[in-house]
Formats: structure tokens, C-alpha cells, sequence
């Protein structure tokens, strides 16, 4: 019997909305990612811009250098380093979320492999030389290892590992869109789609036969 009222009693409190349950404290400390997520989540976002903005910025050098690499090769080299900004964000946004720390803690281990590699070539050989803006390629792997380490530290954090397991954050449900606002969506989108084609139609900044020069006319 008293099996089956523990039972009721749990079915009824299942029922009842979740801003009336006496854990209401609970689920809003639930809907606010700790300390250590929010860091975690925004170091692999400046991690990504960093990468975006280097990846922008040595692209010129390689482009016009007199020995540049094949075509093939450089949409290679741009594509393996978009991939890595977005999945490095995006596992940021997806621990942020409360889904899953793998992502981000592939990424961090991938960035370690590959600053490994870079100061044992930085030792080896004079390839790199140059490449780090005249500072020794070793040293500047090294202090770059503080990045997916610190990633590492966040991302295993006690509060990072209690909100990964308490699962995603809840969403609220949006409002389905009324006929009225389906036919306002659909009249913005094509007047946006007119007005567009007919800027490009015009073409307004095209080149106009313009009065001739003063220098031209005192010439006649």
C-alpha cells in the first residue's frame, strides 16, 4: 500500500506544471549554464575567430608568394581550417547547451596532436622558420598549448560533467504562425526579392557618360 501511494503521489507531481513545483529553484539554476561552462564555451568561440583571423591573414602571404602552392592544395588547407573554427564553436555551443562535452574535448585533443607536431617540426627542421612572425616556432607552440589545455580542465570540470549529465536545456515551444502572419511573411519576403531584382536590373552603379573635363574643353 504504501508502494502504490508513493507511486500516485510521484504520477500526480508528474503532472503538475513545472512552475508550481517546489523545485522551481532547481530547474532555473538548470537553465543557467556554471561558470565553467560559460568559459569553456567561450574560449572555443575566441579559439575559433582566432583560427578565422590567421587563417585571413597568412592567406595574402600564400596567395603572392612566388613559390605558392597549388590551387588544390590551398582549397585544402581553407577547408581544413573552416572545419576546424566550426567545429571547434560549435562544440562550445554545444557544451553550452548541456548536449555533450565530445566535441569540444576532440577538438582540444586534436589541437594538442597537432601542436606537438608543430614543435617537434620546429626542432627538426627550418621549414617554419618565418612562420610565426620571427618568433621561435617551439616557443610559440608551447604557449599555445595553455589554449586546448585550458579547454581540457573546463570542459572535465565537476560542474561541467553535473550539467552534461543532467541532459539539454529545455526549450520553449514556439507559437505557431496565424494565416494573417504566413501572408505579412510571404509579402516582406517578395517585395525584399522584387527590390533586390530590381537594383540589379538598374544597375545604378554602373558608369555614366559624365560631362567632359575641364582640361578637355580648354584643350579645343
Amino acid at each position: 500500500m504504501a508502494s502504490t501511494t508513493l507511486d500516485v503521489r510521484a504520477d500526480v507531481r508528474a503532472d503538475v506544471p513545472a512552475d508550481v513545483r517546489a523545485d522551481v529553484p532547481a530547474d532555473d539554476a538548470r537553465r543557467r549554464p556554471p561558470a565553467a561552462v560559460l568559459a569553456a564555451a567561450g574560449l572555443a568561440v575566441l579559439d575559433a575567430i582566432a583560427v578565422l583571423a590567421a587563417a585571413l591573414t597568412g592567406l595574402d602571404g600564400l596567395l603572392t608568394a612566388p613559390d605558392r602552392p597549388s590551387g588544390a592544395l590551398v582549397a585544402l588547407l581553407l577547408l581544413a581550417l573552416a572545419a576546424w573554427a566550426v567545429f571547434g564553436a560549435g562544440g562550445g555551443l554545444v557544451l553550452a547547451d548541456g548536449s555533450s562535452a565530445r566535441l569540444l574535448t576532440v577538438v582540444a585533443c586534436a589541437e594538442l596532436a597537432l601542436l606537438a607536431v608543430v614543435f617537434v617540426a620546429g626542432l627538426a627542421t627550418a621549414s617554419l622558420d618565418g612562420a610565426a612572425a620571427g618568433l621561435p616556432v617551439p616557443a610559440v607552440a608551447l604557449s599555445l598549448v595553455a589554449v586546448p589545455v585550458g579547454k581540457l580542465l573546463l570542459a572535465t570540470a565537476p560542474s561541467s560533467v553535473a550539467w552534461v549529465d543532467a541532459g539539454p536545456r529545455p526549450r520553449a515551444r514556439r507559437p505557431e504562425l496565424t494565416e494573417g502572419q504566413h501572408a505579412v511573411r510571404v509579402a516582406t519576403v517578395t517585395v525584399i526579392g522584387l527590390a533586390l531584382f530590381s537594383v540589379a536590373l538598374l544597375d545604378p552603379g554602373a558608369p555614366t557618360s559624365g560631362p567632359t573635363s575641364p582640361a578637355a574643353t580648354t584643350q579645343h
